[in-house]
């Protein structure tokens, strides 16, 4: 903890860097992705701040719309569409997900009942030839898929979409290679960007 603190303590010391962030946000891309500590967006794409809006969950799940109570993943969508007019949508699924991998695997999730309840709004099945390997990418890919199908239901996108003023981008990470790869409608697969 004492390196992340040390940082926190002098990362404002660079105030010129920040003022004009204080202006407002104008982001281009809202990234929904996993909470999983090895996937930092910024990282992974170089954006500074202001760049990404970002919506991290437990196995980037976007959960389906009007389930009849607002959830914060729905306002963060939502609001990104329609009050900062991103262009564009990445969901980016990764290597060794442990959410994916549990509901590939069907985990006995009991004793984490928020986190079962949550990786129900998962991919249905999502398809792996060996459930086995670790990093779980066929299911992954699909997962992503699944996601972006989710997010053409929010009203807001299917909009967006209409008009042309948004694009929607499935994204895989490997976690243990650094790679980045973009699925291709062309292809049907996920390709090096």
């Amino acid at each position: 903890m004492q390196p992340l603190i040390d940082n926190a303590r002098t990362f404002g010391q660079r105030p010129e860097e920040f003022a004009r962030l204080a202006e407002g946000q104008s982001p281009e891309v809202l990234f929904i992705t996993c909470a999983d500590s090895r996937v930092v967006p910024a990282l992974i794409t170089g954006a500074r701040p202001g760049q990404l809006f970002e919506l991290r969950t437990a196995g980037n799940i976007v959960p389906p719309y009007g389930s009849g109570t607002p959830t914060g993943e729905a306002a963060t969508i939502e609001y990104a569409v329609e009050v900062l007019g991103v262009r564009h949508i990445v969901v980016c699924g990764h290597s060794h997900c442990g959410a994916v991998g549990a509901v590939v695997r069907g985990d006995d999730l009991d004793a984490v009942p928020a986190v079962r309840d949550w990786l129900a709004h998962a991919a249905e099945e999502p398809r792996c030839a060996d459930p086995a390997d670790p990093t779980v990418a066929e299911a992954v890919q699909h997962h992503v898929l699944t996601q972006l199908l989710r997010l053409r239901s929010y009203p807001c996108v299917d909009k967006a979409l209409a008009s042309g003023r948004l694009s929607l981008h499935g994204w895989y990470y490997e976690v243990h290679t650094g790679a980045v790869r973009e699925y291709r409608a062309g292809t049907d697969g996920f390709e090096a960007l």
